[in-house]
């Protein structure tokens, strides 16, 4: 019965810790110009930050976020992110590192594009 609580109750933390909002940081539709006391963080794969890139951002995606934090050279930071579990992880990373989360960007489309089921529509006849 212990065992079970332990599994559930780290089950719980770990879905907390990824699809639950992080409060106190507010979303900009468009990223903010690079300041001197704000450093522009990109959150994204490499993949997808090399298609898309930030001007004047540091490339560094959440999988090496703990590893790699001392590229980080201000105290607050903006981020920007493809989703919400990119934002929600990275931002909790950097406030455990005790860097100032300013603001975050999301950079893809939240809901999925329509799609037209009609007659022959995967077939693009």
């Amino acid at each position: 019965m212990l065992l079970l609580i332990i599994i559930v109750a780290s089950v719980l933390i770990a879905l907390y810790k990824r699809y639950f909002p992080v409060t106190g940081v507010h979303r900009l539709v468009e990223t903010p110009p690079a300041a001197d006391s704000i450093q522009l963080l990109d959150v994204r794969d490499y993949n997808q930050s090399f298609n898309n890139p930030v001007p004047q951002s540091i490339n560094l995606p959440v999988a090496y976020l703990n590893r790699n934090i001392h590229e980080l050279s201000g105290s607050r930071v903006h981020v920007v992110a493809s989703s919400k579990l990119e934002k929600n992880m990275s931002i909790r990373i950097l406030r455990r590192k005790g860097i100032e989360v300013a603001g975050f960007t999301l950079t893809e489309r939240q809901s999925p594009p329509k799609q037209d089921k009609g007659k022959g529509y995967c077939y693009g006849i």
